[in-house]
């Protein structure tokens, strides 16, 4: 996988892994006191970074990262661990993505690429205006999805749910909601009014991590 550090000169370190087809660019406007390490393009599961000489670490995890995040093994102490709009049973036949929503995602093209984003993740013609696409080709994306479904095979045994608590947006078209209420029981936390990408209503990681959010 690639990743990207935001040097907030802290000795705290934020670790977001981020949603399938994303980079750091689509994030970079959330604001932090830690520095940011964004994780993305889950072609494999090989950090290149070294997390030595922090204090604290913290963990975010988006979409498809939840279940990345939720198979790697980290020699640090994690305080908060937390799921946005995600399940680390990413492909499970109840708790992952429906055959109809994979078969969907795979088949995003430049051409569909700004309908599937208004009907599955932006809500209010607000976030219209200020959503913007990542860098990254379909092709990159696509061939992620093919990678995330070998993961997923390959180390389905090693998932652990991980998570101090999650936030999904009510309108989720993504997951089902009904069934992440089922999984995350107390820890779930909706976001009214938004869909898949709950980044347009919450602009700090901070708030995040402290689980100071809008409702």
């Amino acid at each position: 996988m690639r990743n990207y550090l935001i040097n907030n000169n802290s000795d705290k370190l934020l670790i977001f892994f981020t949603g399938w087809g994303c980079d750091e660019s689509e994030f970079e406007h959330l604001k932090s006191t830690s520095d940011v390490l964004f994780l993305f393009d889950y072609y494999d599961l090989n950090i290149d970074f070294d997390f030595a000489g922090y204090n604290e670490y913290n963990l975010i995890a988006f979409s498809a990262g939840v279940f990345i995040a939720s198979i790697l093994n980290f020699n640090i102490e994690l305080r908060r661990r937390i799921a946005i709009s995600g399940n680390p049973y990413l492909f499970d036949e109840h708790f992952g993505l429906s055959l109809k929503t994979q078969n969907t995602l795979y088949n995003i093209t430049e051409k569909n690429a700004d309908d599937f984003a208004i009907n599955y993740l932006i809500k209010t013609e607000e976030e219209k205006k200020i959503f913007h696409h990542s860098k990254r080709t379909i092709e990159s994306c696509q061939k992620e999805f093919e990678s995330l479904q070998r993961i997923y095979k390959t180390h389905k045994e090693e998932i652990k749910d991980i998570y101090n608590y999650a936030l999904f947006g009510g309108d989720d078209k993504i997951f089902n909601l009904t069934v992440q209420k089922e999984f995350y029981k107390s820890r779930l936390h909706i976001i009214k009014n938004a869909r898949h990408n709950l980044f347009f209503r919450i602009n700090s990681f901070d708030k995040i991590i402290n689980n100071v959010v809008i409702n």
